[in-house]
């Protein structure tokens, strides 16, 4: 089956593979090589100037995924109802006042979008019925003060792995 050369438009039939993209000529050879090669090091260049930000965005987004996905079975935390809307992964104590709960599993429940966005939290209800589900010791906990937590890029993208495991493993057998 004949193809089109990557690098001169000529056609030809690979000789070697069928996933061949040039002709045999040594000029395209090297030619292709040299733009695969440059298009890997961009690539490797883009993944390397990626900041914290960048993973903190991807791990928080895996996270609330991961809250969404332990938590589907449970009513919403607040408002304790089931219904069809949108739900989030509320947190108790919040992320910009909290930092360091951020990524903490008992700060952070399935919580309706009416809830989280429109009652700021509706705390009290949150708060009663997060003592029912982890107890008061733990309650009393996230209430507690907390040393500050800079995460580096590399403990981001360890808990992000973390919970993409996790959540992979929710999708193969749902809970």
């Amino acid at each position: 089956m004949a193809k089109k050369c990557k690098v001169c438009g000529e056609k030809f039939t690979p000789t070697f593979t069928s996933f061949q993209k040039t002709c045999n000529a040594t000029q395209c050879l090297i030619a292709f090589g040299k733009t695969e090669r440059t298009r890997i090091n961009r690539k490797e260049t883009k993944e390397s100037k990626r900041d914290r930000s960048y993973w903190m965005r991807r791990c928080q987004t895996e996270f609330n995924k991961y809250i969404r996905n332990r938590d589907k079975k449970d009513p919403c935390i607040s408002c304790n109802r089931h219904h069809d809307g949108q739900y989030h992964a509320g947190h108790y104590k919040t992320v910009g006042g909290h930092p360091a709960l951020r990524f903490c599993e008992d700060n952070c429940h399935k919580q309706c979008s009416v809830c989280n966005n429109y009652k700021s939290g509706n705390l009290s209800e949150y708060r009663s019925n997060l003592l029912i589900k982890i107890g008061l010791e733990r309650v009393e906990w996230l209430e507690g003060p907390h040393d500050p937590v800079k995460y580096t890029i590399e403990d981001l993208q360890e808990m992000l792995s973390k919970y993409q495991s996790l959540n992979k493993k929710w999708v193969q057998s749902p809970r």
